[in-house]
């Protein structure tokens, strides 16, 4: 499936959210995606419901298209997505904002591949990637990089699990995919020509967020202002003691349990994020002006590409009003 037709999917779905029931007030419908990163234990631990009062229902999502195509339709309220099905969903003017960037992604999302040693013999091989999602951004970055044609790469559309499936049976040469799949894919004999951090360096920088419906969002700023406080909190711990999340940790275990991934690789996989914390929202490095124009950045190349059509502005898609309520309300309480 085309990008331009995923987002006419993301565009159809957008039309949904004029009829669906919009949900109650002490109920919180969360979309979320196996991937390992601090909130994973604030969830298990269900912070997130003592903090927002709310009946939260945790929907679990393969890929960010999924994720904006619920949002468009009504069916959750705050969703886990990439920067580029944030840019694909703000691009189409859907009603979302960004409330919380996770962080940066470095090399917990990258192509690996198996019987290819440089970008030249990516050509004719089966290189499969969730599209409309960062990894798809990523590795059409880093084609046009290598000055290597789209169509000169067979690219598949699966989802995670469906490209660990297709790695094990030798259906496909290669994958840009996240953790913990990533991480599959390289026990079973895949080498990294690239991951994200080089993709960054090329001028394709990509990062992980929370989005809210905006219409959610101004019904209950004081649930999603605690959602804000939880993630920044529980980010801010792991910041603060990385040591402590170890292996053999509590913190570890919890993650793995939700995500799939073994306790075991949990540090590294949390090492391969430049997470930010509750204070960093507000800066310019965020959502106080950098995110907006990443957003840009991403909609331009695509636009590039011949399939998204980019805005002049994108502040409108990222909101700081949250993560600033959620400070204070930190401060008041220290």
């Amino acid at each position: 499936m085309s990008f331009s037709r995923l987002l006419s999917r993301i565009a159809v779905a957008g039309l949904l959210s004029s009829v669906a029931l919009p949900a109650a007030a002490e109920t919180l419908r969360i979309g979320w995606q196996q991937i390992v990163e601090p909130s994973r234990v604030a969830q298990a631990d269900k912070s997130y419901e003592e903090a927002t009062g709310a009946d939260i229902q945790w929907n679990l999502f393969g890929g960010g298209a999924d994720v904006i195509a619920a949002i468009a339709s009504g069916s959750i309220d705050i969703g886990y997505v990439g920067s580029s099905p944030l840019t694909a969903a703000a691009s189409q003017g859907l009603p979302i904002e960004t409330i919380y960037v996770v962080g940066n992604i470095a090399d917990a999302e990258a192509l690996a591949v198996k019987g290819i040693s440089s970008p030249e013999e990516l050509k004719g091989k089966k290189i499969a990637t969730p599209f409309v999602s960062t990894a798809h951004y990523s590795l059409l970055t880093a084609l046009d990089h290598w000055g290597i044609a789209q169509n000169d790469v067979q690219l598949l559309n699966l989802r995670p699990q469906e490209i660990a499936a297709a790695w094990e049976r030798g259906d496909i040469d290669g994958a840009y995919i996240w953790d913990p799949v990533l991480n599959q894919i390289k026990a079973g004999g895949g080498e990294v020509l690239a991951d994200s951090a080089d993709v960054a360096e090329w001028g394709g920088a990509t990062f992980d967020a929370w989005i809210v419906r905006k219409e959610f969002a101004e019904q209950h700023p004081e649930i999603v202002t605690a959602f804000v406080k939880v993630t920044g909190e529980i980010t801010d711990d792991y910041l603060a003691d990385p040591a402590a999340w170890g292996a053999e940790s509590e913190n570890a275990a919890k993650i793995a349990e939700l995500t799939g991934a073994p306790a075991a690789d949990v540090p590294a996989l949390l090492g391969g994020y430049v997470f930010a914390g509750l204070q960093d929202q507000t800066s310019a490095d965020f959502l106080g002006g950098a995110t907006a124009e990443a957003i840009k950045a991403t909609a331009q190349f695509l636009q590039e590409q011949g399939s998204a059509t980019a805005l002049d502005d994108y502040s409108g898609a990222v909101n700081a009003s949250f993560a600033e309520a959620a400070q204070k309300t930190e401060t008041a309480q220290k």
